[in-house]
């Protein structure tokens, strides 16, 4: 496998291989609620197939437009640029989260406590220096625009802890990504009924 592949794939595993560790952060959803639409467009067009980078964004972008879609479909959006009410885009990104600790972390715990006659192994010393602290986390957002203002009316976030860098699971990035993105949008009110033909 070529390194581009490799890193490609390291990065897709965002947090896309395990349901533990993510985090879903919406905005209110009543400013879109109340813009009462039905079509979008994406804001960008897609970026090229068959781009050779290291960047992870060539190989992200067809899965996220592809769910996205999907799911704004299930909820009765229609994908129509000539009528379109609202707008979407995405950003993906890796960020830093300070003072984190992992879920591999296990025998660390975040509840005070004494425990008479025992002392500290050395383990749990080191478990803790090695678990936490600084943690690498990858991060999506999607972000729906009003056509006519151009003004933000919902952002949802997609958050991860990287626990391991080196794993790659392409597999699974197809199908945990679908899955953040169905969560990701629960929030998101159904589409009105459309007014016109």
């Amino acid at each position: 496998m070529h390194f581009s592949n490799i890193l490609t794939v390291t990065l897709l595993s965002i947090a896309l291989v395990a349901c533990s560790g993510i985090e879903i952060e919406s905005s209110d959803a009543e400013p879109f609620a109340a813009g009462h639409y039905h079509y979008y467009r994406w804001r960008t067009g897609p970026l090229p197939p068959g781009i050779v980078s290291n960047d992870p964004i060539y190989a992200i972008d067809p899965v996220v437009r592809r769910e996205v879609d999907s799911t704004l479909s299930s909820k009765g959006y229609m994908l129509d640029p000539a009528r379109a009410q609202f707008t979407v885009d995405y950003r993906f990104g890796p960020g830093l989260l300070q003072g984190e600790t992992s879920d591999l972390a296990s025998n660390i715990s975040h509840l005070p406590s004494v425990t008479p006659n025992r002392q500290v192994d050395q383990a749990s010393v080191d478990n803790a220096i090695a678990l936490g602290g600084v943690k690498e986390t990858n991060n999506l957002v999607l972000q729906f625009n009003d056509s006519t203002t151009n003004l933000a009316v919902w952002q949802v976030t997609v958050s991860k802890i990287v626990e391991n860098a080196n794993r790659s699971e392409t597999l699974e990035i197809d199908k945990t990504l679908s899955k953040y993105i169905a969560r990701a949008l629960e929030s998101l009110p159904p589409a009105v009924r459309s007014q016109s033909p």
